[in-house]
């Protein structure tokens, strides 16, 4: 089998050269014999759903919602992110790349995969910091001690986890995933059973009522960014049946059984606060379950921005970093930001570039599986799961596309934003590629040397016969 650079450093990188974890194929394809099993990547998806968060937001629009429509809102919001998780993650599984270096094949060239690679690491490891705040202070709540040393302490073990890749995070979701289930089935059994079931499905919203676009804004909304990256993690399955199993079952588990059950909870109380209805049932082991079962959805931020800096770095300054060493960089920066207090204050940043990343997806989608001009190098070497030889160095369009589609999710207040802009995205490159109106300017070779092409040569039209 041929193997390439980026391949070849790869394989150096696993053997142990003495960099520190994981470099879990950072700039080239997972190999296809290092892909994992069904039940293996089924429980790295079902990791996803197993979060109280999920029952809050549930809680929370049963609040302002009859079951009845509280049921079309996760519907509606479960099948616009199957289909994008679906469409995006199936991409990263062909061609077992993570998104940002997809992207140089997929609508951005070299250099503005540089751009994504930026976008989605900031977002990441911001919400990193968020998270680990949130899970430092319910644990501070709910035992005593302060927060900060809470926040230091699991920002610490997620690092460790992350550090060692892919391999040890599916390892840490085989255990969590069924003890949270179980242990939250067990304890929101015991409190529904001293209620009608039936009055708690059609008894009308105790508090204000919420629209349905709202609700389905938050449920879509809130996971799109996760969506997007999806091929960090499609990129280890072996089949394309495999993704939409996968993906669809996490969706069912997370917007039907807990979103639901949250829904019914929320009805119950008439409070969007339910979290400790299912700790306080729980005891001691399952507020550790609880707390890990977060930590083990955590992981994927700091894993995620990892991957996006490595591709990051390359493009821009022309060196290989090892992604094991890039997280323990950012591990460290997003824990002592959580512990200090600081991550809480940039939510609203956060909430603005979650904006921003969905337009990727449709650039993505619309280049991969309908303009498809980009996308030609791939076909050519994933047989031989090498990387192409050469990219496009810039698509001035996408960057243009990218940014309208922003604004349109941003400014227009219909609908839900994180849709708006992927559709805009979407349908504006899918009309120019089509049309031959997106063009790539440049040839980067693989070890980040551009050629010296005239123009003429060096130019090329997306979408053109």
């Amino acid at each position: 089998m041929t193997m390439d650079k980026n391949t070849a450093a790869e394989a150096a990188a696993e053997a142990g050269t003495g960099a520190v974890g994981s470099d879990d194929y950072a700039l080239s394809r997972v190999p296809r014999d290092k892909r994992l099993g069904f039940w293996t990547m089924l429980l790295q998806w079902l990791a996803q759903s197993g979060s109280i968060s999920q029952f809050t937001l549930g809680a929370t629009i049963g609040v302002g919602m009859t079951f009845g429509d509280a049921f079309l809102a996760f519907t509606l919001g479960a099948v616009i992110l199957e289909v994008v998780i679906f469409a995006i993650g199936l991409a990263g599984m062909r061609e077992g790349l993570a998104t940002p270096l997809l992207t140089r094949w997929a609508g951005f060239g070299r250099n503005g995969s540089a751009l994504v690679s930026l976008v989605i690491s900031v977002s990441l490891v911001g919400w990193f910091g968020v998270q680990n705040t949130i899970f430092g202070d319910s644990v501070s709540a709910l035992v005593g001690g302060p927060s900060w040393l809470w926040c230091t302490a699991a920002g610490v073990a997620i690092t460790v986890l992350v550090i060692f890749g892919f391999k040890y995070m599916a390892v840490f979701a085989k255990i969590v995933t069924p003890l949270f289930f179980a242990m939250v089935a067990w304890s929101v059994t015991d409190v529904l059973s001293d209620h009608s079931f039936s009055e708690l499905i059609h008894s009308p919203p105790p508090g204000e009522t919420i629209p349905l676009a709202v609700a389905a804004t938050a449920i879509a909304g809130g996971f799109m960014t996760g969506a997007i990256v999806s091929p960090e993690m499609t990129r280890y399955n072996r089949r394309g049946s495999h993704v939409f199993l996968q993906s669809a079952s996490s969706m069912i588990l997370s917007e039907y059984i807990v979103g639901l059950t949250g829904v019914l909870l929320g009805h119950m109380v008439g409070s969007g606060q339910v979290s400790q209805i299912v700790l306080s049932t729980s005891g001691v082991f399952g507020v550790l379950v609880v707390l890990m079962s977060t930590a083990k959805i955590n992981d994927w931020n700091l894993y995620g921005s990892s991957l996006g800096v490595v591709n990051f770095f390359q493009v821009v300054f022309g060196k290989r970093v090892h992604r094991g060493a890039v997280t323990i960089v950012l591990g460290i920066a997003g824990t002592l930001l959580s512990a200090v207090g600081i991550m809480t204050h940039f939510t609203d940043f956060l909430s603005v570039l979650g904006v921003a990343i969905p337009p990727v997806g449709g650039i993505i989608v619309a280049e991969y599986w309908v303009v498809r001009r980009m996308r030609a190098p791939l076909d050519a070497t994933r047989d031989a799961q090498t990387l192409p030889a050469t990219s496009p160095t810039w698509v001035p369009m996408s960057l243009v596309i990218w940014a309208v589609a922003f604004c349109v999710g941003k400014f227009y207040d219909g609908g839900i934003p994180a849709l708006n802009s992927l559709l805009t995205a979407f349908v504006l490159y899918c009309v120019l590629g089509l049309a031959g109106w997106i063009r790539t300017y440049g040839t980067t070779a693989l070890d980040d040397t551009t050629e010296p092409t005239p123009a003429a040569s060096g130019t090329a039209t997306v979408g053109a016969p």
